[in-house]
């Protein structure tokens, strides 16, 4: 039998490339991964996983269970003043919000190791290595045609016909080059050593930054004895892009541990940017991760952004491929993750610029600011669960605002607390019971407000139904019931009894809303959700006696 062509093109095949593959191979989409290397890389580059990503990798047929080996499961990250005194510890919230810790270092190589591994499972991705894209020739109203080459410069070439293509290559992405895309931004003149230890004593789950003027340096410590280290290099120590001398990199690890050439993995001399490209779609093709967006290390999402660019991707195309939504859907792929993306770029800019600081007088003020801020009960939630993250909070795209209780949840990803289900109580996870698609809960409803609610046209989801006060669940015909087991799901739906909760198949909140308000929602939605484009219906008058609609 000739297999059939693929649905996606995925060209790279790095974390994010790689987790695009799971994605869209889990939901049954065709999928060919190429990459230009003979295979996964070998460089330790990103480090650290955290909740919002592993909470995804879940979601790929339980993909967290097999990387969970590999990792750390770690609790954030310790920042020191002047002179090593510590100044905080940045935990996130201690509640697990997302059903996993919330940062977690890793070794690049052996992610790319175990999630290569995991696709043989997946009978609807190929994987092809020493495969380069050459050329976008054409776009279609229904498909791009490409150019493939296999080998070196005289490898065979292949015309290859798909219905999208997905440019995962990183900062130097021949899919954004082919298609002209420029990148706003800057680059900054700073250089940082990147040194990759091995039989290292550190065991710390924690990464830590020190903030000393003097020699900036961050430390994370790995699994297996492994180690990152990153040193502010001085003017004239080493320029970028060229080797390190073993001898300034044993000067630099002599104050930490000892160190012979043997247990250096990697060291590199770099220096970074802050950049975003000028659009994230272009007809059939879209960018994600580094091929779309580079930023400083600081604040340990570089990796982590990629991942939520294919979380936010995958399951459109999935849709639409399966004639479930139309192409407007694809369009709040960039609507939806540029303001986010801008704004950890802008984050991890300021946390360089603050926590990092070769100014004595700029350090000083820091550790003074954040020692008084920690006296304050909001300064130190402000610090300690890392507030000033940016959420990934959607305010326009495939999202539908209702003035009233819940207003507050939509457009945010969905906590996952441990809930029971059925009669028999199991403890699991809430997205276990939510499954790959969407989901619709019913908080405190009755049989009633879900047959109204089951005659609009809102997406085919699951039908959950969320007990409060205590009482047992039980399954349903076509439901599933879930009750509190820890007071965090409890919490989450206090003041929602009566509502209804669409969540979409990347955990974000798409509306909350009573029985009364799902024609509208519905209607809002079959924008993105009808199999053909419809028109947009204008907001309904605010009666003086009904909940308010956002307009």
């Amino acid at each position: 039998m000739t297999p059939q062509p693929p649905d996606v093109l995925v060209v790279g095949a790095g974390p994010t490339g790689l987790t695009a593959a799971h994605l869209l191979g889990s939901r049954g989409v065709r999928v060919l991964l190429v990459e230009r290397n003979t295979t996964t890389s070998n460089d330790a580059k990103a480090i650290s996983l955290d909740d919002e990503s592993l909470r995804t990798l879940q979601s790929a047929d339980g993909l967290d269970e097999a990387v969970y080996p590999i990792l750390v499961p770690g609790t954030g990250t310790r920042y020191f003043g002047i002179g090593g005194r510590m100044l905080f510890h940045a935990r996130g919230t201690s509640d697990q919000r997302y059903g996993h810790p919330f940062k977690n270092p890793f070794a690049q190589p052996d992610l790319e190791r175990v999630l290569r591994e995991e696709l043989r499972r997946l009978p609807t991705v190929d994987v092809r290595f020493d495969t380069r894209l050459t050329d976008v020739v054409t776009q279609h109203p229904d498909l791009v045609r490409v150019m493939l080459r296999t080998g070196g410069e005289d490898g065979p070439v292949e015309k290859l016909d798909v219905s999208y293509v997905l440019g995962c290559d990183g900062g130097r992405s021949t899919l954004r080059d082919l298609l002209s895309i420029p990148m706003q931004g800057r680059s900054f003149p700073d250089v940082w050593l990147v040194v990759d230890t091995l039989q290292d004593t550190h065991d710390q789950r924690f990464g830590m930054h020190h903030g000393d003027p003097d020699r900036p340096v961050v430390i994370v410590a790995g699994r297996d004895g492994r180690c990152r280290y990153e040193f502010r290099l001085k003017p004239g120590e080493c320029d970028a892009g060229t080797l390190p001398p073993f001898s300034l990199v044993r000067e630099l690890l002599a104050p930490y541990r000892e160190i012979t050439s043997e247990q250096v993995e990697r060291a590199v001399a770099y220096s970074f940017h802050a950049l975003l490209a000028d659009r994230l779609r272009d007809g059939r093709c879209f960018l994600l991760g580094d091929a779309a967006h580079m930023m400083p290390p600081f604040a340990g999402q570089g990796l982590n952004s990629g991942v939520r660019d294919a979380a936010n991707l995958c399951w459109k195309i999935s849709e639409v491929l399966a004639g479930r939504a139309n192409d407007r859907l694809l369009d709040t792929y960039d609507t939806e993750r540029r303001p986010h993306a801008r704004a950890m770029i802008d984050l991890s800019v300021r946390l360089g610029r603050i926590v990092m600081t070769t100014s004595r007088p700029r350090a000083v003020l820091r550790d003074l600011l954040i020692r008084t801020a920690l006296y304050t009960p909001p300064g130190r939630r402000y610090l300690t669960e890392m507030r000033y993250r940016p959420d990934t909070r959607a305010t326009s795209g495939a999202v539908v605002g209702i003035d009233g209780p819940g207003h507050g949840l939509v457009g945010t990803m969905l906590p996952q607390p441990r809930v029971l289900r059925g009669q028999d109580h199991h403890v699991i996870r809430l997205d276990d019971v939510l499954g790959q698609g969407w989901s619709l809960l019913g908080v405190g409803v009755t049989d009633a407000d879900w047959t109204a609610v089951a005659r609009t046209g809102l997406p085919d989801a699951a039908s959950v139904d969320v007990l409060l006060d205590d009482r047992a669940p039980r399954d349903r015909a076509g439901r599933a019931e879930i009750a509190d087991a820890d007071g965090q799901l409890d919490a989450l739906f206090t003041g929602l009894a009566g509502h209804f909760v669409l969540v979409r198949p990347d955990r974000l909140v798409a509306a909350v809303f009573t029985p009364d308000k799902a024609e509208y929602v519905d209607a809002k939605l079959r924008h993105f959700t009808s199999p053909f484009p419809v028109l947009t219906l204008p907001d309904p008058e605010i009666q003086p006696d009904s909940p308010g609609v956002r307009r």
